[in-house]
C-alpha cells in the first residue's frame, strides 16, 4: 500500500505553472523539453524494540481404535490443559481453538491379501492459539501445558503491543535517511534541495518471528530467549533540485 502525505497545507501558494524551456533542434524543427531538475531517494526506516507479547500454538493429539475414544481422550486433555492455563492467569478471551481434526488412519498392504485400505484407528488433534500478555510466563506455559498433555507445540512467535508508535518512529527514521541521502546528492551537483514535492510509504512492518525448538523436559523450567526485534518500514520522498545554490 503506498499512501501520499498531503503537503498543499505546508506549502506557500502555488505560482503560475512554469512552462519547460524549449530549445530548437536542428533539422526537422523538432523541441527538445527541459523540465526543473529533482532528486528522488528512499530509505528503509527501523524501530529497535524489545516484544512485550507473545503467541504459543499448543496442540493435543490422541488415538484410539474408534473414533469416540480418539474424540473422548483429547477432549479430556485438552480440557485438562486450558484449565491450566487459565489457572496460570491465562484468560478466556486469550485462548482460541485454531484447528480441530478427526482422521482416519489407515493401511493398504496388499501382500497381506488386503484388497482395499483398511482403517485401523483415528486420529485427533486439538490446537489453540495462545496470547500471552507477559512475555516472561511463556516458558512456564508450555511446560504446564505439556505436564497436562499437550504433545505439540507448533509455533512460537514474540511481537509489540504498540506496532501503530514503533511504526511511526519507523517513518521518521526512514525519511531522516531519504532526506540526508537526497542532500548529500544535491551538493554533489553543486546545488541544494527545494521543496519537498513528494512522500509516500509503503510495504515493511514487524520482522517475521524466529523459528524457535523446545527440548521437552519436566524437571526443569523450559528456556525461552526474546531478544531484540525490529519494525522497518520503506520511504520514498522528492525534493525539487535548486542548482548553483549555496
Amino acid at each position: 500500500m503506498f499512501i501520499t502525505l498531503p503537503l498543499a497545507a505546508q506549502q506557500p501558494a502555488p505560482q503560475p505553472a512554469q512552462q519547460p524551456a524549449q530549445q530548437p533542434a536542428s533539422g526537422n524543427g523538432a523541441m527538445t523539453m527541459h523540465f526543473p531538475g529533482q532528486i528522488s531517494t528512499s530509505a528503509t526506516g527501523e524501530a529497535r524494540y524489545t516484544p512485550d507479547r507473545a503467541t504459543i500454538s499448543l496442540g493435543v493429539q490422541t488415538r484410539a481404535v474408534s473414533a469416540a475414544r480418539a474424540s473422548a481422550d483429547n477432549a479430556t486433555k485438552q480440557r485438562a490443559v486450558i484449565d491450566t492455563l487459565r489457572a496460570q492467569g491465562i484468560g478466556a478471551d486469550q485462548i482460541t481453538t485454531e484447528n480441530y481434526s478427526l482422521t482416519a488412519i489407515q493401511v493398504y498392504e496388499p501382500n497381506a491379501g488386503d484388497k482395499a485400505p483398511r482403517i485401523t484407528g483415528y486420529n485427533v488433534s486439538n490446537t489453540v492459539r495462545v496470547e500471552v500478555k507477559k512475555v516472561d510466563q511463556v516458558g512456564a506455559l508450555i511446560d504446564a501445558a505439556i505436564a497436562k498433555g499437550a504433545n505439540e507445540v507448533n509455533s512460537l512467535s514474540f511481537h509489540s503491543s504498540a506496532p501503530d508508535s514503533l511504526r511511526r518512529v519507523a517513518l521518521a527514521d526512514g525519511f531522516g535517511r531519504a532526506e540526508a541521502d537526497a542532500m548529500v546528492l544535491a551538493q554533489a551537483a553543486g546545488g541544494r534541495l527545494g521543496e519537498l514535492m513528494e512522500l509516500t510509504t509503503g510495504g515493511g512492518g514487524i520482522e517475521p518471528p524466529r523459528p524457535m525448538s523446545f527440548a521437552i523436559k519436566l524437571a526443569a523450567s523450559t528456556p525461552i530467549a526474546i531478544g531484540e526485534m525490529s519494525a522497518n518500514v520503506a520511504v520514498m520522498a522528492r525534493w525539487r533540485f535548486v542548482a548553483g545554490a549555496k
